[in-house]
């Protein structure tokens, strides 16, 4: 599909608060390196992906997902971010996350609530900012049954010292969901979705919906690839091909407009370091599905796609 003057203002608007977003915004975990897999290989281009952060605000995206432990050997997200958009503009909303935590090695450590503070104050520092716009308490998958509620209520406490302005939640479940309702108010629920979700997961994104909640989708993209890419999934299925045909659009691009029409409250967070990416999934806003093809993409299955 044509993306030449194609923005992020095409995918529409919502709100995380009082805060306005356009629904396409920019994912930072593959800025700090190039290939392969989240936590391994070279370092990016410096130079390259400052461009790509600039070249995203120029396209309109006023939101991006960040967090302290995406770093490499040589380059930290947030680092990227405050040095490639700082002074920030009014309107940029930057979300970010705690809970995970990384060693200068990069070995993998999980917060405890006295901890929470520390993460918060660690993004505040790398960003360069006096407050954080959006928070997202992120869980482990280990922690799918786990209660968060004591977690999330020592990232309220911060919110009322005035070093968070809105919270969310990631990699939960509705119960989590709402045990945390039940302590604050949530912005926003990051969790993995895309083609291929199971039924429980549509169910989840349209309860978000009728709740006012945003849904963040990570893993649209990638999808079985995960952390490693949309390169490392198995064969695109024919389905969505034929979608990006008839649009010619790329599969990626149909991937990113099938999450947009999941809801109006559905915002995506594409991320890359690559800036002719960076066009083609600022354009899948305006990619428009129709009814048959939503249901036909909807209709696959985890496992399928």
């Amino acid at each position: 599909m044509t993306s030449n003057t194609i923005t992020a203002a095409a995918a529409g608007t919502f709100k995380l608060g009082e805060l306005s977003v356009n629904r396409i915004g920019f994912g930072a975990m593959r800025l700090t390196q190039d290939g392969a897999a989240f936590g391994s290989g070279a370092s990016s281009d410096r130079d390259r992906v400052i461009a790509v952060l600039r070249q995203a605000i120029e396209l309109g995206v006023n939101h991006i997902d960040t967090a302290a432990f995406y770093f490499s050997p040589l380059r930290s997200a947030n680092e990227l971010i405050n040095s490639a958009l700082a002074p920030y503009r009014d309107d940029l909303v930057i979300t970010t996350k705690v809970g995970p935590g990384r060693h200068p090695g990069g070995d993998w450590l999980w917060a405890t609530p006295e901890q929470l503070r520390g993460q918060v104050e660690e993004n505040l520092r790398q960003l360069g900012r006096d407050h954080l716009d959006v928070v997202n308490l992120r869980l482990a998958r280990s922690m799918a049954n786990a209660s968060i509620a004591e977690h999330f209520g020592a990232l309220a406490d911060l919110c009322d010292a005035g070093l968070i302005r809105h919270l969310g939640v990631s990699n939960v479940s509705p119960e989590q969901l709402a045990e945390a309702q039940a302590t604050a108010p949530v912005v926003c629920v990051q969790n993995p979705y895309g083609i291929g979700a199971r039924a429980q997961d549509h169910d989840f994104v349209r309860a978000c919906g009728e709740q006012g909640v945003a849904f963040v989708p990570f893993y649209a993209v990638a999808g079985a690839g995960r952390e490693k890419g949309a390169s490392a999934s198995p064969g695109e299925r024919e389905e969505v091909l034929a979608v990006a045909r008839a649009h010619d659009a790329s599969a990626a691009q149909v991937r990113l407009a099938w999450t947009l029409h999941r809801g109006p409250h559905v915002l995506a967070i594409p991320g890359t370091g690559n800036p002719a990416h960076l066009v083609e999934n600022v354009a899948a806003g305006a990619l428009h599905l129709s009814d048959a093809e939503v249901a036909l993409l909807e209709s696959l299955r985890q496992g399928d796609a």
